[in-house]
């Protein structure tokens, strides 16, 4: 871990922060710290910042608090990159738009698996007649492994087909239903994304040898 004692604060103590989304790596917020919260959000795990209005340290929301990921330091050292997972609704802050056109930027990658996966636990715990979701949970394990059987077929066959369109469609469906299946546990799409990284720059060969035994 890099010396906190690198660190260069300004003139005030502060330090710019810029907060992301660990998930989908979108920009929520530029915050500043000083050198207590930052120990504050290693210590806890919880982004901790300093209000310059406010002229205090301002700690984690009830139910909406952000928990640390990672914090990088600039090659600087006078700037750092947090990324957070959000309790409840995210923070977004750059919704503005002074150049450009409203709605342009696209999401990032990853973002919609989330929103999906939110939908997914929606209905699960708040289940209806109308929803397939809640059918799929009422159903049980084995549907929802089923129903990912089935679309992988179908996405093998959509690839043997060589048509572009019905493979985006299957693999849609498969990941949807993935995403249902991660919902039965409880696992949150990050989970897949961190064990994706774990294994980013690894030989596959590699990869699946060290899972043995």
């Amino acid at each position: 871990m890099t010396d906190l004692n690198n660190i260069t604060y300004d003139a005030a103590g502060l330090i710019p922060a810029v907060v992301r989304c660990a998930a989908s790596g979108e920009v929520l917020m530029l915050s500043q710290l000083n050198d207590q919260a930052l120990r504050l959000s290693l210590e806890t795990g919880l982004l901790h910042r300093y209000s310059r209005s406010r002229k205090a340290l301002v700690g984690p929301d009830a139910g909406n608090a952000q928990r640390v990921k990672e914090i990088r330091l600039s090659c600087s050292g006078d700037s750092l990159l947090v990324s957070v997972e959000q309790d409840g609704e995210s923070r977004h802050c750059f919704k503005t738009v002074i150049f450009g056109q409203q709605g342009s930027l696209a999401a990032p990658r990853g973002d919609i698996l989330e929103q999906v996966y939110r939908v997914v636990l929606e209905r699960r715990d708040n289940p209806s007649q109308k929803s397939y979701v809640a059918s799929l949970f009422a159903k049980g394990l084995d549907k929802i492994l089923g129903k990912i059987g089935e679309e992988a077929t179908e996405t093998a066959v959509a690839g043997k087909g060589g048509s572009a369109d019905e493979v985006v469609y299957e693999v849609a469906d498969l990941f949807f239903h993935v995403l249902v299946l991660l919902g039965y546990y409880d696992l949150p799409p990050e989970r897949v994304y961190a064990e994706l990284r774990r294994r980013f720059g690894l030989s596959g060969i590699e990869e699946k040898a060290s899972r043995k035994g």
